[in-house]
């Protein structure tokens, strides 16, 4: 059986795990606005401010495609990195960029679109410089910068994906948007959590079972009607 076909499959399977995920995020998301009031803390207000910037950048200026392919490539490298390839060529331009690598798989393949490389780089340099001075001060920009380069991660993804990429028709495509969708909701999950002092993993979690034994049962019911 091809490759592409198990993808697919596998993906259809995975459709149950993206609705249940869906359900819980929004619910939690719905409470800690409304009944939380998460939107009250300076956290929403920065990261918002920060991708209401991007958005107005990205629709009315010239898009700095550089700057994403760089971004694109570099994320390739990094999880080739991660998963103990080795990068023998690295390039770059306006018309596109490419690695050259040892290892490739499915992860390598679109993890630029659904790993967020500046927002990831703008955390890691905010908890780097932590150690030495005091960062505190600064909280507030770090919430503009996570907004604004993740709505540049999120704005690039959706303009680049129809546009017949390899990285997506390589793997399947149906495949990969399964799979670029459920990534992105998972880390949207974590920093709806980390956002918000209301929410944590342990309640977030136990929404999630609640969610997912609710979808088992009217899995089950469903099933035994047709079974009658």
């Amino acid at each position: 059986m091809p490759t592409k076909w198990v993808k697919f499959v596998f993906a259809i399977f995975l459709l149950p795990v993206c609705g249940v995920l869906t359900q819980t995020f929004f619910t939690a998301f719905a409470r800690a606005t409304v009944t939380q009031r998460l939107w009250t803390g300076e956290e929403f207000w920065f990261f918002s401010l920060g991708a209401v910037l991007w958005l107005i950048a990205f629709f009315g200026l010239p898009r700095p495609v550089l700057i994403y392919v760089f971004g694109h490539e570099l994320t390739h490298a990094l999880w080739v990195w991660l998963m103990g390839g080795h990068v023998s060529r690295f390039r770059v331009g306006t018309d596109g960029g490419h690695v050259v690598t040892t290892k490739a798989n499915f992860w390598i393949a679109l993890a630029p679109y659904f790993f967020p490389i500046y927002s990831i780089v703008a955390i890691g340099t905010y908890g780097a410089l932590s150690l030495f001075f005091n960062m505190q001060p600064y909280g507030r920009l770090l919430y503009a910068v996570i907004g604004a380069t993740w709505a540049f991660h999120f704005t690039f993804s959706c303009w680049m994906i129809p546009k017949n990429q390899t990285d997506l028709t390589d793997q399947g495509t149906f495949f990969s948007l399964v799979i670029i969708y459920l990534m992105n909701l998972l880390l949207l999950s974590v920093m709806l959590i980390l956002a918000s002092p209301q929410i944590t993993f342990q309640n977030f979690g136990a929404d999630l079972l609640t969610n997912l034994g609710n979808f088992s049962n009217w899995l089950l019911n469903l099933f035994r009607r047709f079974m009658r």
